[in-house]
Parts: structure tokens; sequence; C-alpha cells
């Protein structure tokens, strides 16, 4: 056990940021989704804000975080508990839309800088200056989706279900740009709120469509239903699924034989650790949370990273730590993390990468199938 600790340690030496004189605690809001339809998303992101803040040798921060569940008003909520003592130099903004939504008036009123995974693609288009999105958008992702549907696997009659929520509706207007663009229009789209619990007259009525291929852009429970009734109706046919299911808790649900012929996007997958800051980022998060984690805590993790390194950049230039000198160096610096170089588009979009994984029916773990990076247009 010992070994194992000294080992886990030096992994987290080598993402640790560099050393500084000063010591001052870094008060840290913590707004993700705890409870709701998007619990496992959430937490996700929680664990990897938590475990960006415990490795500064140099910046010591004071995570607090708060449940934001389901809804913009509890988000709302949330954000007046933060922000009601005192203004912090940023805060973790939750992966759900329509949360985020909502606070980005309030950020840009107190001038706090959201740092966020979530991928609707409304978001940057809001010219606010103090959002930061550490997750590629639905414009992103969802083109290296549909590329990936027609390029490699050759289909050209898509079905798409889509979640009925600003994420959902941000990936169907994004897939059918995409798909538009490669002449390879959806046979059929349709709509699922996150409480339905049958979708198999969706999937017939797909199935009728004559599609050759299923693709799902859902929260994590709807993914899982959807692909285990699709093996049930739809034996043979290939589903690209969005973000949610190459999560490991996403896949801990399904059996392996149900996950063959299974992909989907994502900005990463660390479960895979295909290189070595990943592979230490991986240990870490084992050693840390007994559990795998997936590219939305390596996201937020980076996203905390990247404010620690500028907090103490700060400090050691004798610049005074407030919310808008942070705002202004994530604007406008680089930050290589363990999943990409971020970089802000001056959108606010710090990340252009994609990744599409797959499954091969043995194993829960993925493989890499593509990578693709989306220059904005």
């Amino acid at each position: 056990m010992g070994r194992r600790r000294s080992a886990v340690a030096a992994a987290l030496l080598l993402l640790a940021m560099p050393a500084a004189a000063q010591q001052a605690e870094v008060r840290l809001p913590v707004l993700v989704p705890l409870t709701g339809f998007v619990a496992l998303e959430g937490t996700s992101q929680r664990n990897g804000a938590l475990l960006g803040a415990s490795q500064g040798s140099d910046v010591v921060f004071k995570p607090e975080v708060l449940d934001t569940a389901a809804t913009p008003e509890a988000a709302v909520t949330a954000w007046e508990r933060a922000l009601g003592r005192s203004t912090p130099v940023a805060a973790v903004g939750p992966i759900l839309g329509t949360q985020m939504l909502a606070l980005l008036p309030l950020a840009r009123e107190r001038g706090v800088p959201l740092l966020t995974i979530s991928g609707t693609a409304q978001l940057g288009e809001q010219g606010n200056p103090y959002f930061f999105r550490f997750f590629p958008s639905d414009s992103t992702v969802k083109v290296a989706h549909a590329r990936y549907v027609v390029e490699k696997l050759g289909a050209r009659r898509p079905a798409v279900i889509y979640q009925s929520t600003a994420y959902g509706q941000s990936g169907r207007d994004q897939l059918g740009k995409a798909f538009a663009d490669l002449r390879s229009p959806p046979v059929l789209e349709e709509s699922i709120a996150p409480t339905v619990n049958d979708l198999a007259p969706m999937l017939l009525r797909a199935k009728a469509a004559n599609a050759d291929v299923l693709v799902l852009h859902l929260h994590a429970a709807s993914t899982v239903l959807a692909i285990r009734q699709a093996r049930q109706l739809l034996l043979d046919l290939p589903i690209v699924a969005g973000s949610a299911m190459h999560q490991p808790a996403t896949a801990a649900l399904l059996e392996p034989r149900e996950l063959k012929g299974v992909c989907a996007e994502t900005a990463a997958s660390p479960i895979t650790a295909a290189t070595a800051p990943m592979r230490a980022f991986l240990a870490a998060y084992r050693e840390t949370y007994k559990g795998e984690p997936d590219a939305f805590a390596a996201a937020q993790f980076d996203a905390v990273g990247m404010l620690g390194k500028i907090v103490a950049n700060l400090r050691r230039e004798g610049v005074a730590v407030t919310a808008q000198a942070v705002r202004d160096r994530l604007a406008t610096e680089s930050y290589q993390g363990v999943v990409t170089t971020y970089r802000s588009d001056g959108k606010g979009n710090m990340s252009r990468e994609a990744e599409i994984v797959c499954y091969d029916g043995t194993s829960r773990i993925p493989a890499s199938a593509a990578r693709y990076s989306i220059q904005a247009p």
C-alpha cells in the first residue's frame, strides 16, 4: 500500500502547478447538479473540480460544493448562496445548459468568470466575457459525431433521437446542420423527455424508415434505455451516441454484449489512458474516488488546473488576484491540460477537439476510433 501511495503521489506531482511563494486560500464555489436526471454527469464534474483543486502546491483552494439539482431556479439559488458573502475570483458552473443560461447574466453582473463543461452551443453565442467552456461545444462534437457516421461507417440514413432539453435541442440543431453538409439528412428525428421509460415505438419507427444507423444525443439514463431496447429490437444496427455513453458509470449499466457496435463522441476517454498525463490523472482519480473518471471529470480538472496556474502567476508577478484579472488571463492565455491544450476562441470556447470511442462487445472499456480537430467557421 505504501508503494502504491508513493506512485500516486509521484503521478500527482507531474500534474501539480508551478510553485509560488504565497499560500493564501482561494475560495472556489462549485455549482453542479448532484441530484436529478444529470446527477451522473454532475457528480463527475464535481469530482474533477475537487481533484483539480487538491493538486496545487502553491495555490490552496477552498472548494464550496452546492447542488444545482436539475432546474434553472435551483442553480440561481445556489449562485445566490455562493456569492452572498463575497465575490470569488471564479466559479465552476453546472454542466446543464439551461442552468448555465440562467447563470450567465448573473456572472456578468458580478464580474465572475464561470468555468464550465456544458456543451450547449448557444452558450458561446451570448457574447458573455465571463463564460469559459472547457469541454468542446456541440458545434464541435456534433460535427465529429456526424462525420464519423457518414465518413467512417458509410451510413447515409441516420435516425436521430435527442433529449427534449436545451442540451438535446442544441445537439439536434448541430447534428442537423452537420448531416445536411454531408448530404445525409436524417430519415427520422425524435425528441424524448428525460422521464420517458419506453423508446420501443420510436425505435420501430426508425426501423420502418430503413435507418442504417441510430444517432443518440441523450443524457445518461435515456442513453442506457435507448441502447438496451435497441439491442432487443434492432440487433445489428450501429449506434453512435453522445458523450453520456463514454462515461464508465453509463457503460456499467449495460452488459458488454449490449455495447457491441456502440460508439460515442467525447472530448477524451480517460479510462483508455493513452498518454502519460492522462494515466497520472486516472491513477489520482481512482485513488481518490475508488471509481473510473470520464471526460467530464478530466475537462473540469483541467479548468481548475488552469485557474490555479493563473492565480499562481498573478501572485508571482505581484498582480492583485481579482475576478477581472483572472478573466483577462483566461481570455488570452493557453494551458496544457491532461485532455488538450486550451485557448479561448474569443467566445469562451476553450477546446475544439473531439474523439470517437467504440466498444467491441467484450469489455466496457472503449477504444479510440477517430479524433477530430474542428476549426471555428
